[in-house]
């Protein structure tokens, strides 16, 4: 079973060391000692708390899809060119990069700054581990 240091499991969950040793130090996160004298997560119970504290953005959108891959975030850069236009978004801290016609750019209005919903149907995600994992 993964286990994961403090700083690590900060990373993870988008806050600082700080806030993750509070929720240790209150009992809402376990946290054992590794061979080390470290306090560490275990891994199962990190991804449940993390799953527990996910709270989505609401889609302002009002459309219902099919897609369940919804991120709702703020346009941060456009770039186009008489054709086509890429369109950058960061979405609770991720980026999110998408290809398609200025025409389609105009139309919806996209601009650093705009809010906006990318909506994702994939058939095929790729999954990585770091490296050494089997």
């Amino acid at each position: 079973m993964p286990h994961y240091r403090i700083s690590q499991a900060a990373s993870l969950l988008g806050v600082s060391d700080d806030t993750v040793r509070r929720w240790v130090d209150a009992g809402d996160l376990p946290a054992s000692t590794d061979d080390a004298g470290r306090k560490v997560l275990d891994g199962a119970q990190l991804a449940t708390f993390a799953a527990a504290q996910a709270h989505p953005t609401p889609d302002p959108s009002g459309v219902a899809r099919s897609a369940r891959n919804r991120f709702v975030g703020l346009v941060t850069d456009v770039v186009s060119d008489t054709v086509m236009s890429q369109v950058e978004m960061l979405c609770r801290g991720q980026r999110v990069v998408s290809l398609m016609s200025t025409e389609a750019v105009r139309e919806l209005g996209l601009e650093p700054g705009s809010l906006a919903v990318a909506v994702v149907k994939a058939t095929n995600v790729v999954v990585e581990t770091p490296g050494g994992a089997a």
